[in-house]
């Protein structure tokens, strides 16, 4: 089959490695060389990153290998939260083009230095895994939509440290702690980026009349705070503990739409707001002239934007994206994002991680997330 992945939770690095790629040496009818693999360990085998990474590229000798360590592990249904576990996932893509990127300081500002010497042409989307702590994932994303327009970028920021210098990334035979690694995929793989925010919207959109940089004054002529007010004295109980706990606020990306859906809002947290003034502070620039929603989450809401989602897809292969947010913390349950995304796509060979951050497409445009579960379906054109 042209796309195989497998998980092992064995607490032993070599005994876990040699499980994964057994099973997908086996999927694969005993074919080795695949385009792309992908390693995703847990923290307990951070360590033997680099030992994990050299076996599979001496056993299945990929054009391209990719690793990242991560605080859970996503394999098929299964997502192993702060145990060990190693998941292995393999694809013919077509050839990619790998890179490992790194910012530097320069006379005329910072620079990013690792750019592959050749980007395929009619790359399908870009794959990116980022250190938190060392790699400016927005200037990046900004970069793109200058240089690359319209194309996907997807992926994750590892998890697996709470500060600098301890994660851990793969690419081909080097392993970094720092920076980003990643591959642009070629024409020859679909790949179907699907973006689930898991809110749910409240009331009605107003377009912003008043704003300045990321503080909203006035929403359809009215102070912003009013109008949350007026929101919130229509809601039940039950939607006004949800407002009390985590609001957020919806920004249209495509105003040339006329009509609005789940997919075609950016989600960020509303931090706060100003009685004297009337205005609310969003974890985003929000120009006049936009249109807004606000928004509320829980594990029911996010669930469903989930199915509804994935309803109807078809992949042969997908990787998961899911946010350490969610989780167990989340739906009170294991498995919850997995279990979607595999049920959703029966056969298809499943992998991931948990994330510091996500990258999605949402409206056309690359965004680095939160609380979000980003899925990348792949399959043959």
């Amino acid at each position: 089959m042209a796309y195989a992945a497998a998980m092992s939770e064995y607490p032993v690095t070599a005994h876990a490695v040699g499980e994964v790629v057994g099973a997908v040496m086996e999927q694969r009818g005993g074919e080795p060389q695949p385009d792309l693999a992908i390693l995703f360990v847990s923290p307990p085998h951070v360590g033997a990153l680099e030992d994990a990474a050299a076996a599979v590229r001496d056993v299945m000798r990929p054009g391209t290998l990719l690793g990242c360590a991560a605080g859970t592990v996503v394999g098929g249904d299964r997502e192993v939260e702060d145990e060990p576990a190693v998941s292995l996932w393999a694809g013919d893509t077509g050839p990619v083009a790998p890179f490992h990127l790194t910012s530097i300081t320069t006379p005329d500002g910072d620079a990013l230095v690792g750019w592959p010497a050749e980007v395929p042409l009619g790359a399908s989307a870009l794959l990116l895994l980022a250190d938190p702590f060392s790699f400016p994932v927005e200037p990046f994303l900004e970069r793109l939509r200058t240089d690359h327009p319209g194309l996907p970028v997807v992926g994750g920021l590892a998890s697996a440290a709470r500060g600098p210098g301890g994660n851990r990334l793969a690419v081909d035979d080097r392993v970094v702690s720092e920076g980003a690694v990643g591959c642009f995929l070629g024409p020859d793989v679909r790949v179907t980026p699907v973006v689930s925010q898991g809110c749910r919207p409240v009331g009605e959109p107003f377009t912003v009349t008043r704003s300045e940089r990321n503080v909203v004054y006035e929403l359809a002529g009215k102070p912003a705070l009013e109008r949350l007010q007026e929101l919130a004295s229509a809601m039940t109980p039950e939607d006004r503990e949800l407002l009390r706990r985590g609001l957020h606020l919806g920004r249209v990306v495509d105003e040339h739409k006329l009509e609005f859906d789940r997919g075609d809002f950016i989600v960020r947290n509303v931090l706060g707001g100003d009685q004297r003034t009337g205005a609310i502070a969003v974890g985003d620039l929000v120009d006049i002239g936009a249109t807004t929603q606000f928004l509320v989450r829980d594990a029911d809401s996010a669930d469903e934007d989930l199915r509804h989602l994935m309803a109807g897809r078809h992949a042969e292969g997908a990787l998961v994206f899911t946010c350490n947010g969610r989780g167990t913390h989340l739906f009170g349950v294991p498995d919850h994002d997995a279990g979607v995304v595999a049920t959703a796509l029966p056969g298809a060979a499943v992998a991931g991680m948990s994330c510091a951050g996500e990258l999605g497409p949402v409206g056309g445009r690359n965004f680095l997330h939160g609380f979000t579960a980003s899925v990348v379906l792949l399959g043959g054109r």
